[in-house]
């Protein structure tokens, strides 16, 4: 039986960044046994805070991407679905916003210094984060919307691969009781497990269609991974350096 054409066209573009989720040193710094739990939590205020500006789009980049797919000949069952896609994914940022405030909050009780959730929230975006943004604008404007499926399908694996290792830590580390305060990062663990099924799929069906596009395809979905990866060292950044400010 011969392998899916994800397996033997796509997965060699996003190998070499995929390691670097497994073994990085911001991801194994989170996941160390012996992490510092202000950091990881810190970390956590960041990731939801930041996350607002990289998930607020997200609706409008897949069905944009969808509509794009359907003027393309061969492409328009995959745009039917992306714009299906893109209905389940309007308003999740106001989830983060939510978490951010409930972090705080628990941070301010327990913790030095004092955080403000709004001067957070309102933090100016990364370069990483920046180029997030980029990356879909690209791709839904380029030659090859469908790439947006590549870019999907790295971004939801992270919440099947990585998000329930730091969901374990967090609950070893700073108490079962975090969970109230991580309802993004839980509901993308129970959903993305189907989106991302879905996902290669449509990868797969894209591949076949549009095999001379393999490469950009392939190369998307890595630049995409690399990107977050990028946001996350970012997150860990700004983690410690809120632990280095003055408390007074």
């Amino acid at each position: 039986m011969s392998k899916p054409l994800v397996d033997t066209q796509y997965l060699p573009h996003v190998s070499d960044v995929r390691h670097v989720l497994a073994s990085g040193p911001h991801v194994t710094t989170l996941l160390d046994e012996k992490v510092d739990p202000a950091l990881l939590e810190g970390f956590l205020i960041q990731l939801c805070a930041l996350g607002v500006y990289m998930t607020e789009p997200v609706d409008g980049w897949i069905r944009r991407a969808g509509e794009a797919c359907t003027k393309v000949s061969g492409l328009e069952e995959v745009g039917r679905q992306l714009i299906s896609h893109a209905k389940h994914e309007a308003g999740h940022h106001l989830m983060m916003v939510a978490d951010t405030k409930s972090l705080v909050a628990g941070w301010n009780a327990r913790r030095m210094p004092k955080l403000d959730a709004e001067q957070l929230l309102a933090q100016a975006p990364t370069p990483a984060m920046q180029e997030y943004r980029q990356i879909h604008e690209d791709t839904i404007n380029g030659a090859m919307p469908g790439a947006q499926v590549a870019i999907e399908y790295e971004i939801e694996n992270l919440s099947v691969v990585f998000a329930p290792r730091l969901i374990e830590q967090c609950k070893r580390v700073l108490g079962e009781e975090v969970m109230n305060s991580l309802t993004f990062i839980k509901e993308h663990v129970e959903l993305d497990v189907g989106h991302t099924a879905l996902n290669e799929v449509m990868l797969n069906k894209l591949l076949s269609q549009k095999p001379e596009h393999a490469v950009t395809i392939g190369k998307t979905g890595a630049r995409a991974l690399d990107i977050y990866l990028r946001f996350y060292g970012d997150c860990m950044e700004k983690a410690k350096r809120m632990l280095q400010a003055p408390t007074a």
